[in-house]
């Protein structure tokens, strides 16, 4: 890719994307769009009406909504706020309600510079892998994320609470989306993993970081997860994009620094 105003440098980026029904459910509520400069994974709430409508819309409306190499803010929040919209005509009135989960990674410029800006509402998850170092860069919108940050349960222990599957954020309901951002700084041999929330529930951080460790290309690493995870148990719809930097070479100097996500 071409860097605005700077004919020195180089970026490329290669990426893979994976999804399975799973052994349990009869049919896919998640969606995904992995194509430049926007990668999103949406999971539809699972035992509503039309999980697979609602989290089709956050792909469709975000896809429309960012068409330049580059993205921004305010069109991802318009993505998520017309997807809102088209939910609510899916709803049906018998019903609770019809919601999906909405994480993602955009390329966007911050100080002229290429990063990442990562989003979320819910569940699903964004995580970064670098120096053989596994992190979690979003935060789950859940009942037991907000017990682990109370200090009443252990994180290793959230998957397994009655409440694992409450969220406390959604796209849909008819409420107005509130996602979180951060930004995260590219540099070569970053690898970005999204995914919703059946792989994580079958696959431990452990499992995951040695699937991204591999050095298979990504499309063969996003496939391995999901592969992973269905047979783990496959007990909800899992997804997995996997986004590497292959070269960044005239950006910002970060040869000896982590990137670290900063949160907006």
């Amino acid at each position: 890719m071409e860097v605005p105003g700077r004919p020195d440098a180089s970026l490329v980026i290669a990426w893979g994307a994976a999804t399975d029904t799973g052994r349990k459910r009869h049919h896919n509520e998640d969606s995904y769009l992995a194509e430049l400069p926007l990668f999103v994974v949406a999971d539809g709430m699972g035992g509503h009406s039309a999980g697979d409508v609602a989290s089709a819309a956050v792909v469709s409306r975000l896809e429309k909504e960012i068409s330049s190499d580059f993205a921004e803010m305010d069109a991802v929040e318009r993505g998520l706020h017309a997807a809102t919209d088209d939910i609510a005509l899916a709803a049906d009135e018998k019903e609770l309600g019809v919601g999906t989960t909405a994480t993602g990674a955009a390329l966007t410029l911050e100080n002229g510079e290429p990063c990442w800006m990562v989003f979320n509402v819910g569940d699903s998850r964004v995580y970064m892998f670098e120096n053989n170092l596994l992190s979690q860069v979003s935060v789950d919108h859940s009942v037991v994320q907000e017990l682990v940050d109370a200090g009443l349960i252990r994180a290793e222990d959230a998957e397994f609470h009655p409440d694992s599957n409450v969220i406390t954020r959604a796209v849909g309901f008819n409420a107005a989306p509130l996602p979180d951002y951060w930004i995260v700084p590219i540099r070569t041999g970053l690898r970005l993993l999204l995914c919703s929330d059946g792989l994580t529930k079958e696959l431990d951080s452990e499992r995951i970081r040695l699937h991204l460790a591999a050095a298979l290309a990504p499309a063969e690493t996003a496939q391995a997860l999901v592969d992973a995870a269905v047979a783990a148990g496959g007990r909800d719809n899992v997804t997995t994009i996997v986004v590497d930097i292959v070269e960044s070479s005239g950006l910002y100097d970060l040869e000896h620094t982590v990137p670290r996500p900063t949160r907006l």
